[in-house]
């Protein structure tokens, strides 16, 4: 994705955004909230994996308006539970209007959690294994433009790279990149964005 600076006004301030972030409430407590956060948690870090991969080719607010629907259907994001799933739980998946009914991401969100496990197994931990790309600290991008922003960088290739040696399908360096961003393993939010700033000091 590529994103400008939007300045919105509220009826007490000025708050200068990412463009993306647009005036929809959802998207805005995403990004005020969630989007470069730093995630050390192997739970979200499943969810993002597989929201990520349902939202290839798509945009990402069609995705969050049904994350609460895949939260239901992917067993609270629990990869232990969700690498169980059977032809005929796939059936049901692709019987449910309130998710994208794409049967190679359901497939793929399924094969992803039995890789998901092989990881951690090997590592300890997801987050031991992906927070070695970024040796442990977010980085800290400066740009200010959206034309400035990449899509992919040799970071993510390496990454995607990785991934799909280790089973994952749905994991090309693009969404590799987003699925960086919004773990907080890159703040990538424009300079002129409060939440650049404020990233590096959380509450």
């Amino acid at each position: 994705m590529f994103w400008n600076i939007l300045l919105q006004n509220t009826s007490h301030n000025k708050i200068i955004r990412c463009t993306w972030a647009g005036t929809d409430p959802l998207y805005c407590h995403y990004h005020d909230h969630e989007w470069g956060v730093p995630v050390h948690d192997d739970q979200r870090f499943f969810e993002f994996i597989l929201l990520e991969g349902a939202q290839a080719g798509l945009s990402w607010i069609t995705v969050l308006r049904k994350r609460e629907a895949y939260r239901k259907a992917f067993a609270e994001f629990d990869s232990a539970k969700v690498a169980k799933f059977d032809q005929a739980k796939l059936a049901e998946l692709m019987e449910n209007k309130e998710i994208i009914r794409n049967r190679k991401k359901l497939e793929s969100a399924i094969s992803n959690a039995r890789a998901f496990l092989r990881i951690q197994e090997k590592f300890g931990s997801f987050d031991a294994y992906i927070w070695r790309f970024v040796d442990g600290k977010p980085l800290k991008n400066r740009w200010k433009t959206a034309v400035d922003m990449p899509a992919n960088t040799p970071l993510s290739d390496r990454l995607s790279k990785d991934l799909k040696q280790h089973g994952f399908s749905f994991v090309g360096s693009t969404i590799c990149y987003s699925f960086m961003q919004a773990t907080g393993m890159v703040n990538d939010h424009t300079t002129d964005c409060f939440r650049w700033q404020q990233l590096d000091s959380p509450d």
